[in-house]
């Protein structure tokens, strides 16, 4: 989260004004879940720019300018491959083509939906095959949950069974690759994709 971002807060009251409702249905969609926010000692609700953002644009509201400026939107990938040779291949190729971007990795599904949640990656590049929460399941998450601000996924796999690419295009995934694939064909479909 950027600097900038933590210094700014906003209270139930201001997203309220924001959204154009009272206080209390702001209340209300923080205890329901839908609006993160965390509570102060004396029991005050108080929202970062970046969850606000999360629920507007999940809610297809205005985000005001004050609160475009406070979130930082630099483009970032997260590589999740639990093959470390392979992530560590792809990072270092994602590093060199895209030098604005940052590149996060991730060696199993739990730990991704952790870097998901933090950083809000643009780009995801996602092993169908990996230990815990399985690349299918992170797929459908992704693209179907609230919250990840719509990155592009791209699925890959070593299975040569077609069912895997089907499967991942059906949740939502916007490109798939068959393992072994050319590091520059995936460069070009993100760049596309991305405009970067």
């Amino acid at each position: 989260m950027p600097a900038s971002a933590k210094q700014r807060v906003f209270s139930a009251l201001e997203v309220a004004k924001i959204c154009g409702v009272v206080n209390q249905t702001v209340i209300n969609w923080i205890r329901a879940g839908h609006l993160k926010a965390s509570v102060t000692p004396g029991g005050q609700f108080r929202i970062y720019p970046e969850d606000l953002k999360v629920f507007l644009d999940s809610k297809g509201m205005r985000v005001p300018e004050e609160l475009q400026s406070l979130v930082r939107d630099e483009p970032g990938i997260l590589v999740v491959e639990d093959d470390k040779v392979l992530n560590d291949l792809l990072k270092a190729v994602f590093q060199r083509a895209f030098p604005q971007a940052k590149v996060w990795s991730a060696y199993d599904g739990f730990e991704a939906g952790t870097l998901l949640s933090v950083h809000k990656p643009k780009v995801v590049v996602l092993d169908l095959n990996l230990p815990g929460v399985d690349g299918l399941e992170l797929c459908r998450r992704i693209k179907q949950g609230p919250g990840f601000d719509h990155p592009l996924v791209i699925g890959m796999t070593a299975f040569s069974d077609s069912e895997w690419e089907t499967k991942v295009l059906e949740l939502g995934a916007d490109a798939f690759f068959r393992k072994p694939f050319d590091n520059d064909t995936l460069v070009k479909v993100i760049r596309s994709a991305t405009k970067w």
